[in-house]
């Protein structure tokens, strides 16, 4: 039997966590009273965490399934592999870190039934440093303002799909995207709710300054063109702006005589304009590069194995075997 909900939950060097997320999550949709699974996507950990999924596994295999990498593909690589591998009518993400509370799934759940086929979430009171917090909300005004992708909140993954939109993303072949974004585009009622938001349980973000700054790149270059048309008028503004100064000097020079002191003013205005210049070419090359790795057609990611019950005619590979091919790798 397909369930009504499925819960994917990508996990990158974990291991410090998942006890913690385990005696929560399952509590929390058993809660629920309605049928569902958990997918665990593994991105390529170098801790025990596979070895903790496949005991994990072992003793909740009713509603466990494990999904592995054979590497690091990325956290949105990961929950896509997750969408095609679950069954759930009702999609839900969550990180492993318990930032977010499993115990706020079951508001998702109750918005979807209300007819709602995306519900993004809100975190009512942010639990990071300051200058993230900050950060991220100037970054979700720019992207807002860039893409027209109304998402409050895009840095909280804890969010709800419905299977139609599940199939349009799980349709989709890019090798960059932004999951919630990608989905978004697709939904026909889409919403937004407040959640609760905790401290990390153990461990430490996996996203570093750089990290943000690529996936943020992304975003905008993923879902928008206003990059480049925004640098083509500022190309058409610089030349007319460039032919009028070159008018006024050619007319300075004319009736007032050359002045030296001019000079460092004409320095400052070309240094502005390279600087310009290379932005743009910057900013070009981003979507130049991800043209290139798409016409690549190389596989997203790789699934090397996947833990669950068997289907009739199909034999899953045992944990056991699955610990001694992946930990200590």
């Amino acid at each position: 039997m397909k369930p009504e909900i499925s819960v994917v939950i990508p996990i990158y060097n974990e291991q410090a966590g998942l006890q913690a997320l385990f005696d929560r999550l399952y509590p929390a949709l058993d809660a629920i009273g309605s049928s569902y699974e958990i997918v665990f996507v593994n991105d390529g950990s170098r801790d025990n965490s596979v070895s903790i999924l496949a005991e994990q596994f072992r003793a909740r295999p009713d509603v466990t399934r494990v999904v592995l990498f054979n590497g690091n593909y990325g956290q949105h690589m990961a929950i896509l592999a997750g969408f095609e591998a679950s069954r759930g009518e009702i999609m839900v993400t969550l990180d492993a870190d318990l930032q977010n509370p499993p115990e706020e799934i079951h508001h998702l759940v109750a918005k979807m039934r209300e007819g709602y086929d995306y519900v993004g979430s809100i975190r009512r009171k942010r639990q990071d440093s300051a200058w993230r917090t900050y950060a991220s909300k100037a970054m979700n005004h720019l992207r807002e303002k860039i893409t027209n992708i109304k998402i409050t909140d895009q840095g909280n993954m804890l969010r709800a799909y419905g299977r139609n939109v599940i199939d349009l993303v799980n349709q989709c072949g890019e090798v960059n995207t932004f999951v919630p974004a990608l989905a978004y585009r697709f939904a026909r009622k889409p919403t937004e709710i407040m959640v609760e938001h905790e401290e990390r349980s153990a461990g430490e973000s996996k996203y570093s300054l750089y990290s943000l700054i690529r996936l943020n790149f992304d975003l905008v270059t993923g879902f928008s063109l206003v990059p480049l048309q925004l640098f083509s008028m500022m190309g058409m503004l610089l030349a007319i702006i460039s032919g009028v100064l070159v008018c006024v000097l050619l007319v300075r020079r004319l009736f007032l005589g050359a002045e030296a002191e001019a000079l460092f003013t004409l320095f400052a205005i070309a240094f502005f304009l390279m600087g310009v210049i290379l932005f743009g070419i910057g900013i070009l090359g981003e979507y130049i590069g991800r043209i290139f790795q798409q016409v690549r057609a190389r596989p997203r990611y790789v699934v090397q194995t996947i833990l669950q019950q068997p289907t009739p005619g199909h034999e899953p590979l045992a944990a056991d075997a699955l610990e001694k091919r992946t930990v200590g790798r």
